[in-house]
């Protein structure tokens, strides 16, 4: 627990590499920090109709967010009552029911089981008594979040406010589309990559091409209760972004929302084990008739996503050496990283005392 005590920003030291190398993380991580948290599922650009539907894998649970023939956007476990087969393997459009891919148990877009395939010999089988398990949805400006257990989570005004007046009327985040995903399989645990994302310090060492466009010496960190903002004034050629801002935002605990001129790109980071991730990329663009700069934008996006990949995996090969022991965090370009772990080390001491 001493590794857990609260540390001010000038003195803190980094977390210990026991916590993203030791195999009880995993669990430790999902039921202190995912299953309490908001997590980001989908966009509304992917859910316009009834039936249209998103997988999205929450730290290990599997679910599905559907829009429902009343219009609401419901999120489910992806997971069917009858052996816990997928009910969907990937997202799709216009689905009239939500069907089992493995044995057909068939579901309404609300949830409820409509047909089980040869059941009528099963006694006390009551298809009108079967769900699936819904979880607590907000949908904010035009993303759609789920929570495991909202009674224990951030309340979700909190997890954001303020970032609607930041952002302004101009820059909503709904009216985004032309959507194009992508995602990277990584030999670190997600708070490694956490870790990397929320600082500058790296940028000029590990991205020579991001290092041309932003302004090191300007690069700001801003620190909300729940979410940090990396703010750089943004130069680059109009066939890429042309000049502007650049905004950073992340929100506890892994959602990051990369926000240039025209294009809106989230990043969620999901664990699969205690040194693997995944780091799913969803990009929409705020026109959809040019092709050559959405292109430059994820052929540019591609290229700092490998450097990141690169350095992360190296960082955790040095948290699993041994040799590592914690070292002082920058107070000036580190912010963000120290407030990430003083959020990681509340979790962890509200989890041991539960």
């Amino acid at each position: 627990m001493d590794d857990l005590a609260p540390q001010a920003a000038a003195t803190a030291t980094a977390l210990p590499a026991r916590f993203y190398v030791e195999p009880a993380m995993a669990g430790i991580d999902r039921s202190a920090i995912f299953d309490r948290a908001w997590q980001l599922v989908a966009h509304v650009s992917q859910l316009r109709g009834a039936g249209d539907h998103v997988v999205a894998n929450l730290a290990g649970l599997p679910v599905i967010a559907v829009h429902g023939a009343d219009d609401a956007i419901r999120v489910f476990h992806n997971v069917c009552r009858h052996r816990a087969g997928p009910i969907a393997q990937c997202d799709g459009l216009g689905a009239k029911a939500l069907r089992c891919r493995y044995h057909g148990w068939t579901y309404t877009l609300e949830g409820q089981l409509r047909s089980a395939p040869e059941m009528k010999d099963a006694v006390d089988f009551d298809v009108a008594g079967i769900r699936l398990p819904q979880l607590a949805v907000k949908v904010w400006q035009g993303l759609v979040f789920a929570a495991v257990d909202a009674a224990n989570a951030p309340a979700f005004d909190e997890l954001v406010a303020g970032i609607d007046e930041r952002l302004g009327a101009d820059r909503g985040l709904e009216h985004y589309g032309n959507h194009h995903h992508a995602s990277y399989d990584i030999d670190c645990n997600w708070k490694v990559y956490v870790d990397n994302y929320l600082e500058g310090y790296h940028v000029p060492h590990v991205h020579p091409g991001l290092n041309k466009l932003l302004d090191y010496r300007s690069y700001r960190t801003e620190l909300s209760n729940w979410y940090s903002l990396q703010w750089s004034p943004l130069e680059s050629d109009s066939s890429l972004y042309g000049n502007g801002d650049a905004l950073y935002y992340w929100l506890w605990p892994n959602t990051m929302l990369n926000i240039l001129p025209g294009r809106l790109q989230t990043n969620t980071v999901v664990p699969l084990g205690v040194e693997r991730c995944r780091v799913v990329f969803d990009s929409y663009y705020a026109a959809s008739d040019d092709d050559a700069k959405r292109d430059a934008d994820l052929a540019f996006s591609d290229e700092v996503q490998h450097e990141d990949l690169g350095i992360c995996e190296d960082v955790q090969r040095g948290f699993a050496s041994g040799s590592y022991v914690p070292g002082r965090l920058n107070p000036l370009r580190e912010t963000g990283v120290h407030h990430f772990h003083e959020l990681l080390r509340a979790a962890y001491r509200a989890g041991a005392n539960a």
